[in-house]
């Protein structure tokens, strides 16, 4: 397993390098982006992460004047992508659009080529937003307690699909069967996009899927949503419980934010957490994601950091708990 460095190490190495003149450091920042800025979404269209990272990075294409195009690169539950991004030059032209994955990957690969925490530098928080536990409307349950219950009397029966092994839509079932004592087949695809489309189909029966990825399929009455994984209902879906009102201490919750490769010049990340900042506190922007069911996390990088050691420590230790090995 790949050694992490000290939490108060990376905490301190995500506050940047030594300055550099004040004068070339405006100029660089003024002068930044020279060219198109690659976005790297280290999943496959249509997921969660996908949907966020198209409406910010059209919304920065407005406001700094430089196209920022999403790229999808899927595979390894985010390790693709990923190593992407760590592999491209530190010069801010190719930004990471990412989500909890890589503080889980931390724990649950042990032959990284990388290490998420050391060659990567957060820039800003972006969102986050709730899983919901989705079934199609044919399915027998319609609550929490229901589907307990179901699964109970049909024990390895049901086969719950997810956006890939150690993904936070199947960790967040995980937890709910540790927690219930219920036996459900994990099913790993490669994205949220592939796993809807089988739960549409009937293929798996549930799924513990992000909201915003799910959100218009159930509105549309193609997936009936049981409850969602927050402590808090999500006003996006007001009328729907939280698992917690069921499964007393029951949480999870997603987070998507930026990351660029270590030795980026401090003053493109500062640019760059300036202008998303922006972007979050754009009305628009704000309604925009409320629709899909994200709640903004404005803030410093080194906000992020912290959030990003914190559930590095977090996922290291339900992985451990729960034995999950990648595949």
């Amino acid at each position: 397993m790949v050694k992490l460095p000290h939490r108060r190490q990376f905490l301190h190495l995500a506050a940047g390098a030594a300055a550099l003149p004040a004068l070339s450091r405006i100029a660089r920042a003024q002068a930044y982006p020279t060219r198109p800025v690659r976005l790297i979404v280290p999943y496959a269209p249509a997921g969660g992460t996908d949907i966020l990272a198209r409406i910010i990075g059209q919304r920065l294409s407005e406001r700094i004047g430089q196209q920022f195009i999403i790229e999808n690169r899927s595979g390894a539950n985010s390790n693709i992508g990923t190593e992407t991004v760590v592999r491209a030059p530190p010069d801010g032209h190719t930004l990471l659009f990412v989500d909890t994955a890589p503080t889980v990957n931390a724990t649950l690969y042990d032959n990284l080529s990388f290490n998420f925490i050391r060659d990567l530098v957060p820039v800003a928080a972006i969102a986050q937003q709730p899983n919901v536990v989705v079934v199609t409307p044919s399915f027998p349950a319609k609550t929490i307690p229901e589907f307990i219950a179901y699964a109970r009397a049909n024990p390895g029966q049901i086969n719950f699909g997810s956006a890939g092994t150690g993904n936070m839509t199947h960790l967040a079932g995980e937890i709910f069967k540790m927690m219930t004592g219920v036996s459900l087949v994990h099913v790993p695809y490669r994205g949220t996009g592939p796993a809807l489309t089988d739960l549409l189909a009937g293929h798996v029966q549930v799924m513990f899927g992000s909201l915003s990825a799910c959100i218009e399929y159930i509105r549309a009455d193609k997936l009936r949503a049981l409850a969602v994984t927050t402590a808090n209902r999500s006003e996006a879906l007001s009328d729907i419980p939280t698992v917690r009102d069921f499964v007393p201490g029951y949480e999870t919750a997603d987070w998507k934010g930026v990351l660029v490769p270590k030795n980026t010049p401090p003053e493109i990340i500062d640019k760059l957490n300036r202008e998303l900042n922006a972007t979050l506190a754009d009305p628009d922007i704000k309604r925009r994601l409320a629709d899909f069911g994200f709640t903004p996390l404005p803030g410093t990088t080194a906000d992020f950091a912290k959030l990003i050691a914190d559930e590095t420590e977090k996922w290291g230790k339900v992985i451990r708990t729960a034995n999950i090995k990648a595949e």
